[in-house]
């Protein structure tokens, strides 16, 4: 197994010697850790697996119960030695993470307890370039106020929010510096958000590519899958990428906008203002563009997005030919961008996101058959290609996986109940 992908590796930030309370701590999340990745344990099989004596264990689950994140259970008798033990469950309903969409036709919010376990889920068709910055900001500040509220009624407090953008991101101060899809340009998110939701918890902003590469890689039918590319499919096009475990952000952390490659038709503007992007032959609207008339519902931005390409597979099935054909154009240009990523990562998978999961049964045949083609190692470098089983869901529960991150890297964070300040609760 991996080590779980940062959004900030590579950090020049000097730590400090470890004294005894950080060392705690990093023993605390240690344990929290095996449970999440490992499952339930007895005391002595986590002692055992994780090279901690089994009195520091003992030590460290008794904190952990005290702050709500594990409970035991059922007598564990799985490779145990002498007297079995009671099972230690990663428990984690006081506590959840927050993750955040905003796309070019709509905004979506998910909360993750500990578990990885859904707690509330919506999404709004929104047109994001008709609304402006402001106004959609406006709007976010009600669905995380939503989603707060919900899970406020479980018993459940954010460890924090990551909203999610199809663009390029300054994390270090929450600025998308450009958004072509959604016409946004040096937009203050976080400084935004903090304004209109008046929150104490941390909020971060990072590219929906990257987010959601670190869902697949955390949570996904591939998970663990040291090396990943992840292909977004939406309007625009974006790329996450893991190697070796670790997300690779580049040197200014603005990797992964393949997009934005000369592998498109040099005749069509992009987003971006410029010519032959690879999004202007494979994205969402180069797609409906080819399918169907100016003024078909399927290209309607108000309508939800899942049953606009409802009705497009409809037609696949039906037979039409126009459909068809746009299908297997676009299935055959994302072949030609993903043999260049191929084999520039050799990546042990390719995992095609967003609405090319959702059509993915029409688009893979030509696909295989320009990766054959294009790709220079034997049966494509060894790399497969799937569809994603978190479809359109990949970026906020990577935005909520982030968020709970802080939880496993301190758990102190989390208090103990008897000692919150008086009235306290969940915002």
């Amino acid at each position: 197994m991996g080590e779980a992908p940062s959004l900030y590796d590579g950090s020049s930030e000097r730590r400090a010697p470890a004294d005894q309370a950080t060392v705690r701590r990093t023993n605390l999340g240690l344990v929290l850790r095996h449970l999440r990745d490992h499952g339930p344990r007895s005391r002595a099989r986590i002692a055992q697996e994780t090279g901690l004596n089994k009195a520091t264990v003992s030590s460290l689950v008794a904190e952990l119960a005290d702050r709500r994140l594990v409970t035991t259970g059922e007598v564990d008798r799985a490779g145990s030695v002498g007297r079995p033990g009671l099972t230690v469950h990663l428990d984690g309903g006081c506590v959840c993470g927050i993750g955040v969409e905003l796309n070019v036709d709509y905004a979506a919010v998910l909360v993750l307890d500990l578990r990885g376990e859904v707690l509330f889920e919506k999404r709004l068709a929104l047109d994001l370039p008709a609304l402006g910055a402001e106004r959609t900001l406006d709007a976010v500040a009600v669905l995380v106020s939503d989603a707060v509220a919900a899970a406020a009624a479980t018993g459940a407090r954010p460890a924090g929010l990551t909203v999610a953008v199809a663009g390029l991101v300054r994390s270090v101060d929450g600025v998308v510096t450009l958004a072509p899809n959604i016409g946004w340009h040096d937009v203050a998110v976080l400084d935004g958000l903090h304004a209109r939701l008046g929150t104490d918890f941390p909020i971060r902003v990072e590219n929906d590519a990257n987010l959601s590469a670190i869902a697949e890689w955390a949570m996904g039918s591939e998970a663990r899958t040291p090396d990943l590319v992840y292909l977004t499919g939406e309007v625009g096009v974006g790329g996450g990428v893991i190697v070796a475990g670790r997300l690779l952000r580049g040197a200014g952390g603005l990797s992964g906008e393949v997009g934005h490659t000369s592998l498109g038709d040099p005749d069509l503007v992009c987003g971006c203002g410029r010519r032959g992007c690879w999004e202007t032959v494979v994205g969402m609207a180069a797609l409906l563009r080819a399918a169907a008339d100016p003024g078909d519902p399927v290209g309607d931005p108000a309508r939800d997005l899942e049953a606009r390409l409802s009705e497009v597979a409809a037609r696949a099935e039906d037979g039409d030919a126009r459909t068809l054909a746009a299908l297997h154009q676009v299935g055959a240009s994302l072949g030609t961008g993903a043999a260049v990523l191929i084999n520039l990562f050799n990546p042990r998978v390719v995992i095609l996101g967003g609405y090319f999961a959702v059509l993915g049964r029409f688009l893979m045949d030509p696909l295989m058959a320009e990766l054959e083609v294009r790709v220079l190692g034997p049966g494509v470098a060894g790399a497969r290609v799937v569809l994603s089983t978190l479809g359109f869901s990949a970026a906020v529960r990577g935005g909520a996986h982030v968020a709970l991150e802080s939880v496993f890297d301190d758990p102190t964070l989390v208090p103990v109940p008897s000692l919150e300040p008086a009235g306290a609760g969940a915002p």
